[in-house]
């Protein structure tokens, strides 16, 4: 242990401590810009600096580990100044359009240049050439670029999709695209992690906002709603909520409020996934052909496939994911209920994930006659905004009750929002299919878990089921690699693009670089996500009274040639953009 103290404090600390992290012992918070911890710890910002006894220059403390009898002072007249000066270089070369833009109030650099009372045009001069990309499905606005390279660190260290990165140097220097190609020619999945972690407006979600509001306003079609399993553990945040509290019941009315017809549960969606990845795997495992068969409810994992491993397209479930499995049965199961022509129909998917944007457009998501199975995908932080300019006092609503048929779903769907969610539910369906009895046990443990990579060996109907559960594209690549070069076995693989999976999605709610690196938000999420399916009376997919229905009147059996054109979906090799 090393003994230090800080403001004033001792504390003690582990040998190899930062000084940042150090700091959080002694209940002092020190300002980050740049850092992302074991990713980017590069000190760049200059924005942590600290003043250390006996040493001439100011310290950045996310790169500078504790010493021994240090002395450290976190908040001395020089450090003020520094960090003050600093911030205020920083603002000579952005955008100060601060009030149309969508990080506004979220944006790490607009609330530390509040808390430092800074002066925006201290250093005023000219500005560094400002590149606007929106080719994809979200913005890159390099006015709004401070050069913190979190996105890059994100693209190559965590997700490891290496589309980003720094071009230049000094004045000219800037963040784009290898190759300077746009996002939607580059090898971009649409994770959405660096929009999650940039700390200013530079990277933002291409919003659907005011379409949908317009056709709310016009009444023009049946406006249908939908939310993912996530997004009832997240919203709440965005009002002032706990980190992962459930606010299901608020969510469902805020939406009625909104003014939508129906409110519908993705996690329906996502057992009409597991009825048919769940059947595919069956038809794969008993036949040993084309394993392991690889989860197809992440469409920006999909895309690193096709980016980056064409040769496992094939192994690929050709099951669409939940939202897209959810708007086509809207359209055809539900229309025909309604006995309306399904362009009469609007759906709106609630989703944590910016890719899910990109996933409606994508070629084979929908059928003749019907532009989107999905017509517009709103993120958690969008319909955040939408309720707060709407006047409604979310925390305040009553709870309301998803409608019938398409709102009632199995705890199974519930958890497909934690990594290894989707393997568990699965698992429910497949043990009982191949041991042809219900069986008690609904819970796998060992698939469970906020860890990278989980791999376990399931015994059902005297057969072992080989499996993995995956979570971030890095720990994916890493997993792929070796598989492929020590040719190991596996039946069954989840993987989530997002580290967590989708509670820890692109398009969740900001929040501060100091909750951020204290607290493990993906895992208080998840938490709740499992509260869910413990209350749920019936926790697996194919038990869900609801599907039978659905079944039975439309998509007949899992695996048939109806579920096939509507559930079912194929891929293409990208992998020439990784040239």
């Amino acid at each position: 242990m090393v003994s230090l103290i800080i403001d004033n404090k001792k504390i003690k600390v582990k040998e190899g401590t930062t000084i940042l992290e150090a700091t959080h012992k002694a209940q002092v918070k020190i300002p980050t810009l740049c850092y992302l911890k074991d990713i980017n710890e590069i000190g760049a910002c200059r924005i942590c600096v600290v003043e250390v006894k006996g040493r001439e220059d100011l310290v950045s403390a996310c790169n500078t580990t504790v010493e021994e009898g240090m002395v450290i002072s976190t908040n001395s007249p020089r450090v003020r100044e520094a960090r003050k000066t600093n911030l205020e270089l920083l603002l000579s070369d952005h955008d100060l359009d601060c009030l149309s833009c969508s990080k506004s109030l979220d944006c790490h650099l607009q609330e530390l240049a509040k808390e430092y009372d800074c002066n925006s045009k201290r250093f005023e001069g000219t500005h560094s050439q400002a590149l606007f990309d929106d080719s994809a499905c979200f913005i890159r606005d390099n006015s709004k670029c401070i050069k913190c390279k979190r996105c890059v660190a994100i693209c190559r260290e965590k997700q490891s999709v290496f589309a980003l990165c720094e071009h230049n140097k000094g004045f000219e220097n800037y963040i784009g695209c290898v190759n300077d190609r746009t996002l939607a020619n580059s090898t971009c999945v649409n994770c959405g992690q660096c929009i999650l972690n940039c700390p200013t407006g530079a990277l933002r979600d291409k919003s659907q906002k005011e379409e949908v509001l317009e056709h709310l306003s016009k009444k023009n079609k049946r406006m249908i709603v939908a939310i993912a399993p996530s997004v009832r553990v997240a919203l709440g945040e965005s009002f002032g909520g706990k980190i992962g509290e459930n606010v299901e019941g608020k969510v469902i009315t805020a939406l009625r409020r909104l003014g939508f017809d129906d409110v519908f549960d993705v996690d329906f969606g996502a057992d009409l996934t597991i009825m048919e990845e769940a059947n595919e795997f069956v038809e794969r495992f008993n036949s040993q052909e084309k394993l392991p068969l690889l989860t197809s409810c992440c469409p920006a994992w999909v895309k690193f496939v096709e980016h980056f491993y064409p040769k496992l397209i094939p192994n690929l479930s050709h099951a669409k994911s939940p939202q897209q499995m959810l708007g086509a049965t809207i359209k055809t199961f539900y229309a025909n209920r309604l006995k309306v022509d399904a362009n009469s129909l609007y759906f709106v998917s609630i989703v944590p994930c910016v890719a899910k944007k990109y996933e409606r457009t994508r070629p084979n998501q929908s059928y003749n006659g019907i532009s989107y199975d999905t017509d517009a995908v709103l993120t958690v932080r969008e319909l955040a905004e939408i309720i707060k300019t709407s006047g409604l006092d979310f925390m305040r609503l009553e709870n309301g009750k998803f409608d019938e048929i398409l709102g009632m779903s199995s705890g199974s769907g519930a958890i497909f929002g934690a990594t290894g969610g989707v393997m568990e539910a699965a698992l429910r369906t497949v043990s009982d299919r191949l041991e042809n009895r219900p069986l008690q046990k609904v819970e796998y443990l060992l698939v469970r878990g906020q860890s990278g990579v989980k791999k376990a060996e399931i015994k059902i109907a005297n057969k072992v089921i080989k499996v993995a559960v995956i979570s971030g594209l890095k720990n994916a690549r890493t997993f792929l690699n070796e598989m492929l070069e020590k040719k190991e076995h596996y039946d069954f693989v989840e993987v989530m693009a997002c580290p967590g999976g989708c509670v820890n999605g692109g398009g969740m709610p900001i929040h501060s670089s100091y909750v951020t690196r204290n607290q493990d938000i993906a895992k208080k999420r998840a938490v709740n996500l499992y509260k869910s399916d413990l209350k749920n009376k019936v926790r697996k997919s194919h038990e869900n009274p609801s599907i039978k229905i659905v079944y039975q009147e439309f998509f007949k059996q899992p695996g048939s040639e109806i579920a096939k054109k509507f559930l079912h979906t194929s891929y293409s090799d990208k992998s020439h953009l990784d040239e």
